[in-house]
């Protein structure tokens, strides 16, 4: 991948505390960019940017993703004179293959061979960043005029020769790369009070001018869109305050605060405040990557461990095609192959329960009985999805049933979330009482049986289940389900039609 864009001439550039969060931040601009099994032809890599993707305004319409975020965070100057910005995203470079004729020309392939990869086309994500600075003086509307930043990435096509071992031309790979522009907008305003507090405002906006996607074209406008689209703020002789656990004085004027499609946190090493990731992904104050991780894997919704086992496990041809598919996936793929032992069994070390010490013996599973097709698009005898642990002929054996409460659930089985104080997920609050439908009963690599669920008035259940993604709960998280959907009174669906999103509000 080449070197990130930075928009020349804006401003000095912020200090070198930026750098101590771009870790993290790195982390939330790849999360999903590539996932297992890496490869452009999965099924997973057909669908991607799920995070903190803004299009342009004509965009909008066609559904669900957004032309602007806002970021609300308070602060305390102190001696501090100035605010240090920068705007990181991803620009997608769409990439074709073409093979070079016999009479000089080149034709566009699906693909073309070479002896460690195979190349194939695929969606390049470029990082770009743009930076800023914002004096900390009285607000004034010229003032904020003057710090607004505005950005024009022209389109452009570049060609990249493909060459065999001897250095024989073989073919080009040819990248295209769509009209981005934008603009960055600071406001600082100090609030009344006894306290010497400001409220810091950043507003990120796609001004495109590209034309609305004609019904609902996502593909056609993620190139004039950016991509993971995130904030990092630095503060040099002041402090931030958390949004998570502000002092008690400031309550009140943190529950005022607006944020939009992104969440500040306190950023850098644990104790420092002078530091803020303003992320589409919602993160707790002081986020670090895990020790364990051996590298960046870019599907967080994985576990390191099975991922590095099924990704050396790949065929020969999977990893080529894997590596042809991006210089990320290459990495991921030689990481793997190189891994020692010693790391690879430093990734298998979560604790799944205390069994031990409480005593606690897991229900025998009750007599599966026969369950009725879900309708996965599997014809009979095409064995199982590729989401379903059973392909694996190695997997840990699970029960196509459970017993809860005295009655048998699988698949096709309806129930209801009954999330306790136990897990710590934050969606857990939007969840708790939802009705689902059972998809799958599985089994991890610990002996754990977990239920594969999607929620019923979930508008992507098609989705979910095309690419298999589900949410998982052990069988004491949830409840058979004793009312009938026919059964079920309008206001109570109304009451529950809460949105239960991994992206930030």
């Amino acid at each position: 991948m080449s070197t990130p864009h930075e928009t020349p001439d804006l401003t000095p550039p912020p200090p070198d505390a930026l750098d101590r969060a771009r870790a993290v931040a790195d982390a939330v601009l790849f999360e999903g960019y590539v996932l297992y099994p890496y490869r452009a032809s999965s099924a997973k890599n057909r669908m991607r940017w799920q995070f903190g993707v803004l299009v342009p305004p004509a965009a909008t319409a066609a559904g669900g993703e957004h032309a602007e975020q806002r970021t609300d965070v308070l602060l305390e100057p102190r001696t501090a004179h100035r605010i240090d910005a920068e705007l990181r995203f991803l620009h997608v470079r769409r990439r074709t293959v073409e093979r070079l004729e016999a009479d000089g020309s080149y034709t566009e392939v699906p693909e073309l061979e070479l002896a460690d990869r195979v190349l194939v086309p695929w969606d390049e994500g470029h990082e770009e960043r743009v930076r800023l600075h914002a004096p900390l003086g009285e607000p004034t509307a010229e003032a904020a005029h003057a710090r607004t930043v505005t950005f024009d990435l022209p389109p452009a096509v570049e060609h990249e020769p493909v060459l065999d071992g001897d250095g024989r031309t073989l073919g080009r790979l040819v990248r295209r790369r769509g009209r981005l522009s934008g603009e960055i907008r600071p406001r600082i305003d100090r609030l009344p009070g006894p306290y010497r507090v400001s409220r810091l405002t950043v507003t990120v906006h796609n001004t495109t001018e590209a034309p609305p996607a004609a019904d609902g074209d996502r593909q056609g406008t993620l190139p004039h869109s950016m991509i993971g689209a995130h904030l990092l703020l630095a503060l040099d002789g002041g402090r931030f305050l958390s949004m998570t656990d502000p002092p008690e004085w400031a309550r009140p004027a943190v529950a005022e605060l607006r944020n939009e499609h992104t969440w500040p946190v306190l950023a850098g090493a644990d104790g420092r405040d002078d530091l803020v990731l303003s992320s589409p992904i919602i993160l707790e104050d002081h986020p670090v990557l895990a020790d364990e991780s051996p590298g960046p894997l870019y599907d967080a919704t994985e576990i390191d461990e099975i991922l590095s086992l099924r990704t050396a496990a790949l065929t020969e041809r999977e990893k080529r095609e894997a590596r042809g598919t991006d210089d990320r996936a290459a990495d991921v793929i030689d990481l793997v192959d190189t891994m020692p032992e010693a790391v690879r069994e430093r990734l298998h070390g979560a604790i799944r329960g205390l069994r031990e010490v409480t005593g606690e013996e897991p229900a025998p599973p009750a007599p599966p009985p026969a369950v009725p097709d879900r309708g996965l698009g599997l014809p009979d005898g095409a064995g199982h999805p590729w989401w379903d642990p059973e392909q694996d002929p190695e997997a840990a054996d699970a029960p196509a049933t459970v017993c809860i409460d005295g009655r048998t659930v699988g698949a096709g089985s309806r129930v209801v979330l009954t999330l306790g104080a136990r897990r710590s997920d934050a969606q857990d609050a939007f969840l708790r009482g939802r009705r689902a439908t059972v998809e799958a009963v599985v089994g991890d690599l610990d002996g754990e049986t977990h239920l594969a669920v999607v929620v019923d008035d979930d508008p992507g259940t098609d989705i979910r289940r095309q690419q298999g993604r589900f949410l998982y709960f052990r069988p004491d998280e949830v409840a058979p389900d004793e009312v009938a959907p026919d059964e079920v009174a309008p206001d109570e669906v109304a009451a529950d039609e809460v949105a239960a999103d991994r992206e930030a509000p």
